[in-house]
């Protein structure tokens, strides 16, 4: 089944990095150093992985953010043109480096991130404004926190009465009161979602807790993603639990990303929620069989084949 009849129309607002990638056999302790069996450069960001995410899935896509007027910014740029995405409203900053984000990848596929924003930290209210015509003619516009949060308040404003707005609350920190109300979906993982509420989420009566405490304080819609675990759905029609596909996982970095570039796409799709949600888990299970974060991420067409060749094999 093909994943839209029309073609969604996802505007993304946030980070875009170059990522050194390294794979050692396990991750490092506190004062030691490991050797990597391998290191690479790749494209990166938050933001920048959900709008290929999203324009891999076949989204229509447009990416606003920073770069640094360097070498690195040059290959980002041109690997976001290559996914089809518009960057008209990705702006090369002079005195600023495009960010660089340290990945270190261990055999079980799990990861630590150490990032330098550089560029990323110059995105700002003039930005959005310039670019509010990308942001109106979208379905749904995608926020992080990898970007300053007056970025996020900006585009709350621009999107009023138009699009819908989705934030990842990443890198998780207090969020203002007043943005719930606003947004029209909130997707934490399972230490955003704690972080956001000070609830003890290890646990599924936690996690609902925790998403009923968002909800309570204006979320419309929580869609927490709980690692192995699946997802929380919590909307005005009640709570439910999504369970993820079960894998063998060769590389997690960007599977969040990945999750959400799905969500959006499908769900701009006309696809209803809960059915987003399920081909999102398809997507990122996907994503993580593979190595890389952006370099990794799947097309509809990969995604259709995988999750029909799981079910086949039921």
């Amino acid at each position: 089944m093909p994943i839209q009849a029309t073609t969604p129309r996802i505007a993304v607002v946030g980070s875009a990095n170059a990522d050194l990638i390294m794979a050692c056999a396990a991750l490092p302790r506190r004062g030691e150093t490991v050797t990597a069996a391998d290191a690479r450069w790749e494209a990166g960001g938050k933001g920048a992985n959900q709008a290929v995410a999203a324009a891999r899935l076949g989204a229509r896509v447009a990416f606003v953010g920073c770069i640094g007027a360097d070498a690195l910014g040059e290959r980002v740029r041109a690997g976001l043109v290559a996914e089809g995405i518009d960057v008209a409203a990705l702006r090369a900053v002079p005195d600023r480096s495009t960010g660089v984000a340290a990945v270190v990848v261990d055999a079980q596929g799990d990861n630590v991130i150490v990032l330098a924003p550089g560029a990323n930290a110059a995105l700002g209210r003039d930005d959005v404004a310039s670019a509010a015509s990308h942001l109106r003619d979208a379905d749904i516009v995608l926020c992080q926190l990898e970007t300053p949060p007056a970025v996020v308040a900006a585009v709350l404003g621009v999107a009023a009465g138009g699009p819908a707005v989705w934030l990842n609350p990443a890198p998780a920190q207090p969020l203002p009161e007043t943005w719930l109300a606003r947004l029209d979906l909130i997707v934490p993982n399972q230490s955003e979602l704690e972080t956001l509420t000070g609830i003890d989420v290890r646990t599924r009566d936690g996690a609902l807790r925790a998403a009923n405490d968002l909800r309570g304080r204006g979320a419309a819609t929580v869609v927490a993603t709980l690692g192995a675990d699946g997802a929380l759905v919590l909307d005005a029609a009640g709570a439910r639990f999504s369970a993820a596909l079960r894998v063998d996982a060769v590389d997690t970095t960007g599977a969040g990303d990945c999750f959400i570039g799905a969500l959006a796409c499908a769900r701009a799709a006309g696809r209803s929620l809960d059915a987003a949600v399920d081909f999102a888990h398809g997507a990122a299970a996907l994503k993580v069989t593979r190595p890389g974060a952006q370099a990794a991420l799947p097309t509809a067409a990969e995604v259709e084949a995988f999750v029909a060749a799981r079910r086949s094999a039921r």
